[in-house]
């Protein structure tokens, strides 16, 4: 095999992997199944593709032979079916290609089934429809990679016990799947904006695909908050893209050059925020969405208004308690009342579990402590930081900050 056509497969599974699944369950009618005859047109390409060549539409070769596959399965089994249905899914008519233009959010929707636990709703839908590894979707959960595919396992294994019969809702029980794709659609952007391992900072291909999602949510209810909150606060982070890296290296918040922020971006994800917070009381992602914004409208890195950052903060973690939010809130109170009122702060969260791996809490407790003067401290806190960290970019910008302690 060589190297130029298992980089063609390793480049379709990341863009292509949930447009391919998403069209094989309208044949098979069942995601294990479709999950099976998608992997096998991937391992069936790697073969092909060094014989034929690479298809000009690697995307369609891939839906096609997956498709096949399915429709042989399916009428082998015409009679019985599968003894244990992973997913039913009814004949659309009309309305339903009015309600979900997308095959990716059709499935997202019906993966988001409330028989399961919300945990189990998302994990699920981020591995077999976003197409994220179990160790990327590990990461989300902040959980172990065992622990995640453990509990993939159970959701699964939960829907062929209960033999949960999964169909598209009907447009009046969208709201209570809504949160869970909105969760979904977040996290695949949170995957993309930082990779969680490899040589980029960046997986382009997730971002643009969570801002599709986002986009489509809000063409499909355009008067929800939480719809216009996530799109602002993906459009509004994601502003930031080009200036993040320069010459293969990090670049913090403070240093990037704000005149090439995309203020096109930054312009809609801010009436998007106003609009999102006339909800009261204001919900999960237009406070986060209004914390970028606080971000994305400073015109220097001195003028960020760190306090209102930390009012912010405060008032999510009452709204969406997380262990993150808290780090956030640690990070942006030392930015607003100094670096020792940040360190402790960051230092009460030592022995929480979920962020016993979390490569981001020894990261900022090293520049908190750089600032102090601290500096055997900071060097292993950065020596902890860089081990805990995947990805490639942010490791090397770790150690650089260690080596010039020394």
């Amino acid at each position: 095999m060589t190297t130029a056509v298992a980089a063609a497969v390793a480049e379709a599974h990341r863009r292509e992997w949930a447009s391919v699944l998403s069209a094989t369950v309208r044949v098979t009618r069942d995601l294990d199944l479709a999950e099976e005859c998608v992997q096998e047109a991937y391992a069936q390409a790697l073969t092909q593709w060094q014989t034929d060549g690479l298809p000009a539409k690697p995307g369609a070769w891939l839906t096609t032979v997956a498709r096949r596959r399915g429709l042989d399965v399916v009428r082998r089994e015409a009679a019985g079916r599968r003894l244990l249905p992973l997913l039913q899914v009814e004949q659309e008519g009309e309305s339903d290609h009015e309600t979900f233009p997308d095959d990716r959010l059709r499935l997202m929707f019906i993966c988001c089934h409330p028989a399961l636990t919300p945990d189990a709703q998302i994990a699920l839908t981020l591995r077999l429809v976003c197409g994220l590894r179990t160790p990327e979707v590990a990461r989300a959960f902040l959980v172990g990679e065992a622990t995640m595919a453990a509990r993939i396992t159970r959701a699964k294994k939960k829907i062929a016990q209960a033999r949960i019969p999964f169909k598209l809702p009907e447009r009046d029980q969208l709201p209570q799947r809504l949160a869970a794709v909105l969760d979904v659609v977040h996290l695949v952007f949170t995957a993309g904006h930082t990779a969680a391992e490899g040589s980029d900072l960046v997986r382009r291909d997730l971002v643009e695909r969570s801002l599709d999602l986002s986009r489509l949510l809000r063409e499909m209810l355009p008067g929800d908050a939480d719809v216009a909150g996530l799109l602002a606060l993906i459009l509004l982070t994601d502003a930031r893209r080009e200036t993040r890296v320069a010459g293969g290296k990090l670049v913090l918040l403070e240093n990037q050059d704000r005149s090439r922020w995309d203020r096109e971006a930054i312009a809609e994800g801010v009436t998007l925020v106003r609009e999102a917070l006339r909800r009261r009381p204001p919900a999960r992602y237009a406070l986060q969405a209004a914390i970028a914004a606080v971000h994305a409208e400073a015109t220097r890195f001195e003028d960020t208004d760190w306090r209102e950052v930390a009012a912010l903060y405060g008032i999510l973690a009452t709204v969406w308690p997380s262990p993150v939010v808290t780090l956030n809130r640690a990070v942006a109170l030392g930015m607003a009342h100094g670096a020792d009122k940040g360190l402790v702060e960051l230092d009460a969260l030592a022995g929480d579990p979920q962020l016993a791996g979390y490569a981001y809490l020894p990261a900022a407790r090293a520049e908190f402590l750089r600032r102090l003067g601290r500096y055997d401290d900071a060097r292993v806190a950065y020596g902890e930081a860089a081990q805990l960290t995947g990805n490639d970019v942010e490791r090397a910008h770790l150690e650089r900050r260690l080596a010039e302690l020394d």
